[in-house]
């Protein structure tokens, strides 16, 4: 799917306030259960790993980064949003908060992953060749692995424990509106 790079550019803009948007209908229309929450809470928590682990190998816009689950995927933070989202959405127990996740995704974050490769392309000259032996959002096991660590500097650089915070708040929130 390619889109318009104004349209790209515009929706960019919007990816923040759009959580923002996110995050109050989750909080107004969830309807949580004790058994949504422990079905949905674990996916969440595994995009929140997926995340960490990517930001613990991510040094963004220093080198492409190819270890770590870019040697899986070439998008894992996104990759990890999406998770999350998902686990949020089956703990919420409504469709329609399904719907806006997924539109949001394919309206917002595909377009603002297409200008993120856009640049990666531009900086990097070996991104082509990374982005034929890896896929954008669909993991695939590495033909290498990347032989670099995970950093916890790295995913302290890259702020990652916001995410962190976010999770909790949000599990905290779906288990206060399950059990009132």
């Amino acid at each position: 799917m390619s889109f318009p790079k104004p349209y790209a550019d515009a929706v960019a803009k919007l990816r923040v306030p759009c959580g923002f948007v996110l995050i109050a209908a989750f909080l107004w229309f969830s309807d949580p259960t004790r058994s949504s929450l422990a079905v949905g809470l674990p996916i969440s928590l595994l995009g929140l790993v997926l995340r960490a682990w990517a930001a613990g190998h991510l040094e963004k816009n220093a080198t492409l980064t190819e270890s770590g689950p870019y040697a899986w995927v070439r998008n894992p933070l996104y990759l990890g949003t999406l998770t999350a989202a998902t686990g949020f959405v089956a703990a919420s127990c409504r469709w329609e908060l399904a719907v806006l996740c997924a539109a949001v995704f394919l309206l917002i974050y595909l377009p603002v992953v297409e200008l993120e490769e856009e640049h990666l392309a531009k900086l990097f000259p070996g991104f082509s060749d990374y982005a034929r032996r890896v896929n954008k959002l669909l993991p695939r096991p590495p033909r290498k692995p990347g032989a670099k660590p995970f950093r916890f500097s790295l995913y302290r650089y890259n702020r990652e424990y916001e995410a962190a915070l976010a999770f909790l708040i949000g599990a905290a929130l779906l288990l206060w509106k399950a059990l009132t």
